[in-house]
């Protein structure tokens, strides 16, 4: 099939350069495809929502009954010093650009559904189902569109009776609008080397609970973010989110930087018992917990972000990297990306150009626009939170936003990949994690549970390691296998057999599609690549 533009997700970036497309020439023809079963399926972020992108794509996004309602009224920072005690830290000590004013608590799958629906409304044709598996190249190399997985393929690759081949949609330029670690947008990277003037790039996993709470607790525009415990308790970068939404339901969780060095870590766990702490527990005591997800974030900003245009195509939003991450937001950027891009594409056919061009006006629109601004003043902050400890990196990043308006002489540089950062557990104290109650804190397989997620289990595996002899660490512990720990899903164990000898079992039937097992494992033995369309999560209201 052949279009002018072929998007690949529909997440914000990529819902925003369909509508712009179609906005400045309704003659264009746009498709977006989507792996999740429906649009907002996959989504998940926080999320305390900035709409100075959404301001400039749909004005009159208020008009049109956009899910976008509950504003922010107070701000909270607290830093966690124990596991019993904390304080609120004052307004003056918080960063300017993370206040919160005049934003918006909302469920970003709901916005993007409706975003979606704005599409279509703009006749951008929208395949939900559908994973993007391949990338499809022309002959002189430039990109000529994608490949979409074959569905009805058994485990060991023989055709089922439901078999159905995969389809090669065609456009003159495609957007990879994939979200953090595309599984298409890190070959792209590669192939055309993108990122050789970047550093690498930086990751955190953010895992989120959504609870009904009792009407007495609920503070409707409360938003509440946490440092300190139990992080600190391990070195480990990172921190904490409340919010209190619509309906009686708070948004909570856990974000955590994937350059930790504890291999006995668990980010799940962590997640769990700080939900214990007095200040969170009395928030959600008596609440019901009744949606659970994890996803990678993208953070190396400015400092990481690769080439985003090559021949015949772009990679936009957290495909590349646009996350602001002393905003802690990538929504408003991403839109912004999708936009920019868009307006590119739409200038490169007025002009006559052709795919093999490298939308020559997207590199100056990006640096005169908002959102370099905004990825230029945050450019240090994973150089300060990664090289310092917790108060000292705060203490600088206060300085640098407060007083210099990031606009600091100098640029903070972080060479080192989040997956080489792992210590050995001969060097690392072990963590005990505390029996899950049931009540506020509980174990994967529930949570997994109520992620709605599902895979047709009997397809080939999504999860590929490279060479199936590693890992190597198995029976010889030097990281005693932390995938068992930092996947959030319960898809990687660690069996031992009657002669105590253990072997490695991938469950991908569990994966809510995070991706944190391609960025973290130390030996980056673990491909993630997509599987049947439609499998994994199942978000309603993340």
């Amino acid at each position: 099939m052949d279009y002018d533009v072929v998007v690949v997700g529909a997440g914000p970036a990529g819902l925003s350069s369909a509508i712009r497309l179609k906005q400045i020439d309704p003659s264009l023809t746009v498709c977006v495809i989507e792996k999740g079963s429906e649009v907002g399926a996959h989504i998940l972020s926080g999320a305390v929502f900035d709409t100075k992108a959404l301001d400039e794509l749909i004005p009159n996004w208020k008009e049109l009954d956009a899910p976008i309602k509950n504003r922010v009224i107070r701000d909270q920072f607290i830093f966690f010093l124990t596991s019993t005690l904390s304080f609120v830290l004052p307004n003056f000590m918080i960063p300017k650009p993370t206040h919160n004013t005049g934003n918006f608590i909302v469920s970003m799958g709901n916005v993007c559904r409706w975003l979606a629906n704005r599409a279509e409304e703009l006749e951008v044709d929208i395949f939900t189902g559908i994973a993007a598996s391949e990338i499809s190249y022309k002959q002189d190399g430039s990109v000529k569109g994608i490949i979409t997985g074959d569905m009805g393929v058994d485990a060991n690759g023989i055709k089922k009776q439901s078999y159905a081949q995969g389809m090669e949609l065609c456009g003159q330029y495609t957007l990879f609008a994939e979200g953090c670690r595309g599984n298409l947008g890190k070959q792209l990277i590669e192939k055309f080397q993108l990122d050789k003037n970047a550093d690498p790039q930086h990751y955190g996993i953010g895992i989120k609970e959504v609870w009904k709470v009792l009407p007495e607790h609920h503070q409707p525009g409360l938003v509440v973010h946490g440092l300190g415990w139990p992080l600190t308790e391990s070195k480990t970068g990172g921190g904490t989110f409340l919010y209190h939404a619509d309906n009686f339901e708070v948004y909570l969780g856990i974000i955590i930087d994937l350059n930790y060095s504890n291999p006995h870590l668990s980010p799940f766990e962590e997640l769990q018992r700080w939900k214990h702490h007095p200040q969170i527990k009395k928030q959600i005591q008596g609440g019901e917990r009744i949606s659970y997800g994890a996803r990678a974030i993208i953070k190396g900003g400015l400092n990481s972000l690769p080439k985003m245009t090559f021949s015949g195509g772009m990679l936009i939003g957290c495909d590349a990297g646009t996350l602001n991450s002393v905003k802690i937001k990538g929504n408003h950027t991403a839109m912004k990306s999708g936009i920019l891009a868009a307006e590119s594409i739409a200038e490169a056919f007025k002009t006559g150009d052709s795919a093999l061009g490298e939308l020559a006006t997207y590199e100056s629109a990006f640096k005169s626009s908002w959102l370099y601004d905004e990825l230029y003043k945050s450019r240090n902050f994973s150089g300060w939170m990664h090289k310092f400890p917790l108060v000292v990196a705060s203490a600088f990043i206060w300085i640098e936003q407060n007083v210099f308006l990031g606009k600091l002489p100098f640029t903070l540089r972080d060479r080192m990949p989040d997956h080489a950062s792992l210590k050995t557990v001969s060097e690392c104290k072990k963590i005990k994690y505390p029996a899950p109650d049931n009540k506020i804190s509980f174990d994967k397989a529930s949570s997994v549970y109520l992620s709605n997620t599902n895979h047709e289990e009997n397809q080939p595996c999504h999860l590929k390691l490279k060479d199936k002899n590693l890992p190597i660490t198995l029976n010889v512990p030097i990281y005693d296998e932390p995938a068992q720990r930092y996947c959030p899903a319960g898809v990687y164990e660690v069996l031992t057999d009657s002669e105590g000898l253990k072997s490695f079992q991938i469950n991908a039937q569990n994966c809510v599609h995070c991706k944190t097992c391609d960025i973290k494992e130390p030996s980056q033995n673990i491909d993630w690549t997509v599987p049947e369309g439609a499998g994994g999560p199942n978000y309603s209201s993340m």
